[in-house]
């Protein structure tokens, strides 16, 4: 029986979902950071359990062909980038897989096309959001990423899958803080004031936002620093302080002050115009984003007759992409700030024809239907956990020609599909698309349609 540090050859041979190499000894399952399939390697066991363990590669003994050997390791320690070991090319084709093993895991479908995933030219540098925390290392305050399943901060400079400007601004950022000797945030102690940097950046305008989290209100010589930035940043239009005092994961607190510019900047997407606030939802992969969005559009073949129900409709980026080509679109959204800026956003792009109300999918549906609304396409895009069966009920009440479900979590949206198909709608075709590039995230779209 293996025990913790004992060292031992295998072969890897499969990948989980989450990036980690998969080997099999002694009819146990091991799983293994930073080793490939067809590799072969000396493994240190690190953890048993009854059926699993953890190793780690000791030595690589043959690597894989599809390795890319420049990656530097940082990414993978922090999930920066889990999978930017594994040449591009190979990522979207294991994306794929993910998803047709889904489907014939979980609902039995072996029939259905899925299409090859779509992919990005270059695979880096696409994020247009970036949340740093900032910490203490060896006596000076650093901007970095977590180490996996820790908080212990590894310092970086060049983030490989962020905007190259939004690097530049965090790491500028950084040596102001440093000159100025304003206290990075402690964990342990709850001491110290910086906590985090957020900054976005329009894809298509440039403009860029700054997040300064404090856990209090003043900032010795903030105003000096923003000079600073402003003039080495010239796009930068909006600089914000957010205020979280609390002993808590989560990056925001509840008040946010504008120090500097807008509350919001602006960016396009499919020639749309968006205002994006420090707490917009708004995908980070602008470019895949369209991508994904008009994959969905054409899988509905939408025309100026059709009635359609965006569910979940965050701040409207999907159903306004659509709205003038279209009778109706009517979006329901849990959060009301989302409301409000999809309201915001349907009224900046002269769009008359989108209603939004902030409430759960399932009584929207159902108030929707009292009203005598009858859409013919019904659009979802649900969160990774997928939808309830009380929304799967009342979706298939309202009789749609076609359901199509944007998903960020091919297990749950097998689930779903299982769902649908035994309600009688079938599924008719699945075309996955990369947002995340070098990541072990995949979305897709899926097609139904009443049988």
């Amino acid at each position: 029986m293996l025990q913790k540090n004992d060292i031992v050859e295998v072969e890897i041979v499969d990948l989980t979902h989450e990036g980690q190499g998969v080997a099999k000894v002694d009819g146990l399952v091991f799983f293994v950071e930073n080793a490939l399939p067809e590799e072969t390697i000396r493994m240190r066991v690190l953890k048993v359990t009854k059926k699993i363990g953890y190793g780690k590669v000791e030595e690589y003994l043959k690597t894989s062909p599809h390795r890319v050997e420049d990656m530097d390791a940082a990414y993978l320690r922090t999930g920066i980038a889990d999978f930017g070991h594994l040449a591009y090319a190979e990522q979207l084709k294991f994306k794929r897989k993910q998803v047709v093993d889904n489907l014939y895991k979980t609902a039995g479908i072996s029939d259905v096309e899925v299409l090859e995933t779509l992919g990005m030219d270059n695979p880096t540098a696409y994020r247009n959001k970036a949340a740093i925390p900032v910490r203490r290392v060896n006596g000076q305050l650093e901007t970095g990423f977590f180490r996996k399943t820790s908080h212990d901060l590894m310092p970086i400079e060049d983030y490989l899958i962020q905007d190259k400007e939004i690097d530049r601004l965090i790491n500028a950022t950084r040596d102001l803080l440093r000159r100025f000797d304003l206290k990075p945030y402690d964990e342990k102690e709850q001491t110290g004031l910086i906590r985090n940097l957020v900054v976005r950046r329009g894809h298509y305008s440039g403009e860029m936002m700054l997040v300064l989290v404090t856990t209090r209100p003043k900032v010795f010589r903030i105003d000096q620093l923003i000079e600073q930035l402003v003039e080495e940043f010239p796009a930068l239009v909006s600089v914000i302080q957010n205020i979280n005092d609390k002993n808590t994961n989560a990056i925001f607190g509840a008040e946010f002050r504008t120090l500097y510019g807008k509350d919001t900047i602006t960016d396009s997407m499919l020639g749309n115009q968006y205002e994006i606030s420090a707490q917009s939802f708004y995908q980070v992969n602008t470019a895949m984003a369209e991508t994904l969005y008009q994959t969905a559009i054409d899988f509905s073949e939408l025309t100026a007759d059709d009635v359609v129900i965006d569910a979940y409709s965050g701040i409207g980026t999907i159903g306004l992409s659509f709205a003038k080509s279209v009778k109706a679109v009517y979006g329901v959204e849990v959060i009301e700030a989302a409301v409000r800026d999809a309201e915001k956003n349907a009224a900046l792009n002269g769009i008359t024809n989108a209603h939004y109300v902030a409430d759960s999918a399932e009584n929207a549906m159902a108030n929707w239907s009292k009203q005598g609304i009858k859409p013919s396409v019904i659009l979802v895009d649900p969160p990774r956990k997928g939808l309830t069966e009380s929304f799967i009920k009342a979706s298939v009440a309202m009789q749609p020609d076609k359901i199509t479900y944007v998903s960020c979590n091919p297990a749950t949206m097998a689930r779903d599909i299982k769902w649908y198909q035994e309600l009688g709608y079938k599924l008719k075709k699945v075309q996955p698309v990369d947002l995340f590039p070098n990541t072990h995230h995949v979305e897709c779209v899926a097609l139904f349609v009443k049988a």
